[in-house]
């Protein structure tokens, strides 16, 4: 029968350290004498599976320093979770026969399943239809409450802190305010920590409703007290008081979240009578090198989810608590979002810092 064997994919957006998970699965699963199959492109890879193949030692060596992913991924395709007639996610039965066919032909014993919340309660169906899962959580949202961090977040705090850096600069040279919109469509921790840490003095998340009246006046008191510019972040999200966000059209004719950075512009240059300017930082958030942070907790989060798998504890979640990586059931992960509060502490942190919130 040869030796068993694991299957991996990469599902949902991209992040930095999904190779590093990789790399700490592959050399994990080597010392318990495991083989590693990877699916190629996310869940769709289980619908062909001519395209999965068996990852070495060597092929993986080094790969925890890249950003990106080897295996491919996608947000797409048939495996996006839909609602059932009762209301919960559920999947077609053809789509689960066809991934058990897909796994049992390469002889996986279990599946290792690396995604964000959506990918997740797709990972959540399959384990309850009878296949052996383990999820890894990754999203540079942090939005999933069952573990504390999730990898990618770090290295896209990192980056849009750098974006903060760079704009100040160029906000002051020229007595401008700046915009840099950023990723958060749910949540606001990637903006919030991204503010902070580049020392920006306006943070707007999707948990604080916008009050456009009160962010004139915090920009007017600004100019009053001598401030040549300002820096404000703004998560992709951002909702009015009247619990409006912002919306464009897609080239399929459908709509999604962003250009509230470029709205915002409008607004603020119409009713401050300063020169304003939007940067949108998109992709760049999500991609390139992975920081230290991320790629010792990718490997790490490889590690556990392979002795989880070696152990026979399938159905569960690899999760950061209090500084150690641990597991939760896969059920309690997904479908609770984290967010910010009026009780989370950086909320307050942030106000103690000067960083006008929005209301």
């Amino acid at each position: 029968m040869g030796r068993k064997r694991l299957g991996i994919l990469t599902a949902g957006g991209d992040c930095a350290g999904l190779n590093a998970v990789i790399s700490g699965v592959v050399r994990t699963a080597a010392i318990h004498d495991l083989e590693v199959i990877g699916f190629a492109e996310g869940y769709e890879g289980l619908l062909h599976p001519s395209t999965a193949r068996l990852l070495s030692q060597e092929e993986t060596r080094g790969i925890e320093l890249t950003g990106g992913t080897i295996l491919g991924s996608t947000n797409k395709g048939k495996f996006q979770s839909r609602r059932g007639a009762d209301g919960t996610l559920a999947l077609p039965e053809s789509l689960i026969r066809a991934a058990r066919h897909s796994l049992d032909h390469h002889r996986v014993d279990g599946l290792i399943v690396l995604g964000g919340d959506g990918s997740l309660r797709t990972a959540l169906q399959l384990s309850k239809s009878g296949i052996n899962i383990i999820g890894v959580p990754k999203t540079i949202d942090n939005d999933i409450d069952a573990t504390d961090v999730t990898f990618g977040f770090d290295t896209a705090v990192s980056r849009v802190a750098e974006a903060v850096t760079n704009l100040r600069s160029t906000a002051e040279s020229h007595r401008r305010i700046l915009i840099l919109e950023v990723m958060g469509r749910h949540t606001g921790w990637l903006a919030l920590h991204g503010a902070i840490a580049g020392g920006a003095d306006i943070a707007l998340i999707p948990e604080v409703p916008l009050d456009s009246e009160r962010l004139t006046q915090f920009i007017k008191k600004s100019e009053r007290e001598g401030h040549r510019s300002l820096v404000m972040v703004i998560a992709e999200g951002t909702r009015a008081k009247s619990g409006n966000q912002i919306r464009q059209k897609t080239s399929a004719g459908d709509s999604r979240l962003g250009g509230v950075g470029h709205h915002l512009e409008s607004l603020v240059a119409r009713c401050t009578g300063r020169e304003t300017r939007c940067t949108v930082l998109g992709h760049l958030q999500r991609g390139g090198t992975p920081g230290a942070f991320d790629r010792i907790l990718g490997q790490q989060f490889g590690v556990h989810a392979v002795a989880l798998a070696a152990d026979g504890k399938y159905g569960r979640m690899v999760s950061y608590r209090s500084g150690e990586v641990t597991e939760v059931a896969l059920a309690d992960a997904v479908n609770h979002r984290r967010n910010i509060t009026p009780q989370s502490q950086i909320l307050g942190h942030a106000r103690a810092l000067g960083i006008f919130l929005g209301n």
